[in-house]
């Protein structure tokens, strides 16, 4: 996952597990559980290749605007600048065409309330950092050691989890968390061997998973703010993003980059950015449907199995040779990961099954 999946995900599970509806996704009654069997397994295989094919396509035009040859663009505060900008625009602009009904019917009206725009304030200097460091750590390693490099998340989650909101893990759990650290690490020691370590990557990793787990605890707490809405919550954090963004691309020199930029009124380059911002955009609406059509666990499930698939596709299309251990250490993460969401899953459905644990208690259980 890239800048806005990472954070849209994490909004769009709240929002749909327990939070407002979402206008533009499926009505509960309907989506997907009526009708044929064969029309609701094609309806479920469209949307997953939906996700797929808009997760996988945002990273691989990220990485060609951050890190290629061809552009020699060092921005990365401006491409994701833009992408925020976009996002907003598109917000404001489905917010505008809800007069001209469906699909558009049901979106709140967005307006820029300063008052709510401070209160969002802590959560999007969070998210900034977290949508920086996630594009930092993509222009510095390769799209096949991605994954691996901001693999931490889940690991963030449980100890975040503990400190903060002193919730204890499983033991299975944890065991898959140690097989995630483990597959971290050996992905780091295996990138050594073949000479295309890159601390700075590594570090920007880190520092991305630490952000994402930040990020939905702040997400739950600002979004009574804005009544439980993800799209008033995703206009109101990116545009506080662009304006904080402004100072740090003067601060690191970035406005001067641009001015000696040879392809700044090329028609192709903001054709490029814009693709990459709208498929930005796109991913919360696709992660929202993948949602809607399976469930949550069938998520991260899709999600563990699109990353292995997006490392593959990298390696091929970039015609790296890897090791052994190179591959094992993607599959420790891989297997780690899904191994957690599944013991998650199990752990919500016996919270969910037991007549004597509050409904409270069964509302703060999740995967």
């Amino acid at each position: 996952m890239s800048k806005a999946q990472l954070t849209r995900t994490g909004i769009l599970r709240m929002a749909l597990g327990g939070g407002a509806a979402d206008p533009l996704l499926p009505a509960e009654g309907g989506g997907g559980r009526r009708g044929p069997f064969l029309l609701r397994a094609l309806r479920i295989a469209v949307v997953v290749c939906l996700y797929w094919f808009t997760s996988i396509a945002m990273v691989f035009l990220n990485k060609y605007l951050l890190d290629s040859p061809s552009l020699r663009l060092d921005a990365p505060l401006f491409v994701t600048f833009f992408q925020c900008a976009l996002t907003a625009a598109l917000c404001l602009g489905l917010s505008l065409g809800a007069a001209c009904g469906p699909p558009c019917s049901g979106l709140p009206t967005l307006r820029l309330d300063p008052k709510v725009s401070r209160s969002v304030l802590p959560l999007s200097a969070v998210f900034i950092g977290m949508v920086t460091s996630n594009n930092l750590c993509l222009k510095h390693v390769g799209v096949a050691f991605y994954n691996v490099g901001r693999s931490l998340t889940t690991v963030f989650n449980v100890l975040l989890s503990y400190l903060l909101l002193k919730q204890t893990t499983s033991l299975y759990a944890l065991l898959a968390c140690g097989v995630i650290i483990g597959g971290f690490w050996l992905g780091v020691d295996q990138e050594g061997a073949e000479g295309t370590l890159s601390w700075t990557g590594i570090f920007f990793g880190i520092l991305a998973s630490l952000c994402v787990s930040l990020n939905a605890i702040y997400t739950k707490k600002v979004l009574p703010v804005v009544d439980g809405s993800i799209w008033r919550l995703t206009f109101y954090n990116n545009v506080n993003a662009c304006v904080l963004f402004f100072p740090l691309m003067m601060l690191l020199g970035e406005f001067r980059t641009l001015y000696h930029f040879d392809k700044l009124g090329s028609p192709s380059f903001w054709g490029v950015m814009t693709l990459g911002g709208v498929f930005g955009f796109a991913i919360g609406y696709v992660t929202g449907l993948q949602i809607k059509f399976t469930s949550p666990l069938t998520h991260n499930v899709s999600g563990t199995a699109k990353a292995c698939a997006q490392t593959v596709l990298a390696v091929i299309y970039f015609e790296e040779t890897k090791s052994f251990l190179w591959w094992t250490s993607n599959l420790m993460v891989l297997g780690g990961s899904f191994a957690y969401t599944w013991v998650k899953g199990l752990e919500m459905r016996k919270v969910q099954e037991d007549p004597n644990v509050k409904s409270g208690e069964r509302n703060e259980t999740g995967v």
